[in-house]
Parts: C-alpha cells; structure tokens; sequence
C-alpha cells in the first residue's frame, strides 16, 4: 500500500508513471466532481418531506464513509510500522490521518447543517453523533501527539496505539443505529442498508457521488504521502548533520 502511494504521490521522475497517475487522479476527480454537482442539484428528485435541505445527504454519507475508512487506513499502515518498522507506513499513517482529520470535521459541519432544519436543532447527543465527535478527538488526540509529542520511534508507536485503538471506533459508527434507538436516519450503504431505502436516481446520485469522493481522498492523500516523504527525507538529513557536528 505505501509503496502504490509513493508510485502515485509523484515522486518518481517527471514524465514517468508517477506524472500519469497524477494527472488521471486530478482529471478524474475534476470530471467526476463535475458529474456529481449536476447530479445532485439537476438531476435527483427533491425529496418529498426533507425537501431540498436533503440534498446535503449526497455530500455528508460520502464524508462519512470516508471519515471512516481513513481511521482504518491509519491503523492498518500503523500496524505495519510496528510489525516492520518501515517509515514508509509511519508517513502513510501520517498522511492519511491528517485527510481523516479533515473529512472527520466535514461531516460534523454538514451534519449539522443538515440536523438544524430537520431537528430544529445544530446538534443533539444524538448516539451516532456522539461517536463520530469521538473519532474527532481521535483524529484530533493522534495529530497533537505528531506535533507536539517526543520526536522519532517512540512518537511512532504511541501513534500508532492511538489509531488502532481509534479504529475500533470506525465499526461502532456504523453499527450504532442497529444497536442504539436514535434520531439519525437509518443505513442507507452497506450490508445492513434496506435495498429501497433509496428512490433510484437517488441511489444513482449517491454512488456517483461515493466514487467522486474516493477518487478525491486517494488524490490528496497520494500527494499529502509524497510530501510526507521528502519531509521524513529532510528530517533524517537533519539529523545525520546534527550528528556530525
């Protein structure tokens, strides 16, 4: 996996292969975004009691879906670092969190924009909110220990602790309105979502939607593990001078 990231991160030489899939990601993210857009704001049917507030649904599950495949990324590449100790899954780890990071933030802020016309409210202790605010301080927990914490192998592994143990978070989101009664509507993706949750061409919009997102994250995370790499490079250069001093 960190070795497919460092092919598409561009850090291979100008013109190569690395350039390729580069530039496929960043077209193909640009015209499936395009797509996207128009079907969401053009093409899907209003929904006939949420109205037009449940567009925001096509952009917030994807968030979401996202938010959570990141934290088991993140630990999947922390759980190949201490089995390795290869940098490369420590920078893959890295990087992947701090996209998580970001995706976690989305969909708490459309989560809320879509909770304050439906529940007249910007956020309950909702059980599905509760644990994604969670995973935030996860993610939130896993950045300051990179930024702040002791520096080299040990920061590393406290890390990657932290991502395994936040991993275990990932399942309960997804599951939570199974084993908990809540406000938050039911599944609509995966192996316990009902097949006619969805009217069809919102179904269609979705899934577009669910490709757009994952081509993106896997753009900005090639690119966020490639300059990941040539930090970690400057690092160990840093050192090695210090030294030598």
């Amino acid at each position: 996996m960190a070795q497919a990231f460092s092919a598409a991160g561009g850090s291979g030489p100008p013109g190569g292969r690395s350039s390729i899939i580069h530039h496929a990601l960043l077209a193909a993210s640009a015209a499936l975004m395009a797509v996207t857009l128009y079907l969401v704001f053009f093409w899907a049917p209003t929904e006939a009691n949420l109205g037009v507030s449940q567009r925001i649904f096509y952009f917030h599950v994807p968030l979401g879906i996202i938010g959570l495949i990141s934290i088991v990324i993140v630990a999947i590449a922390s759980a190949m670092y201490l089995l390795r100790q290869d940098k490369r899954w420590d920078d893959l780890a890295h990087a992947t969190a701090e996209l998580g990071m970001v995706f976690a933030t989305l969909i708490l802020i459309t989560g809320a924009i879509w909770a304050k016309p439906v529940w007249g409210v910007w956020w309950t202790w909702d059980p599905k909110l509760t644990t994604t605010l969670i995973l935030w301080f996860i993610y939130a927990s896993y950045l300051m220990l990179r930024a702040y914490g002791p520096k080299g192998i040990q920061q590393a592994r406290y890390a990657a602790v932290i991502a395994l143990v936040g991993a275990v978070d990932a399942p309960i989101i997804y599951y939570v309105t199974e084993i908990w009664r809540n406000a938050h509507p039911d599944l609509v993706i995966g192996p316990l979502a009902e097949s006619d949750a969805l009217e069809s061409r919102m179904t269609t919009a979705l899934l577009v939607s669910m490709i757009t997102f994952i081509v993106l994250f896997a753009f900005i995370v090639a690119e966020r593990y490639s300059l990941r790499r040539s930090e970690s490079s400057l690092d160990e250069l840093h050192q090695t001078a210090s030294v030598g001093r």
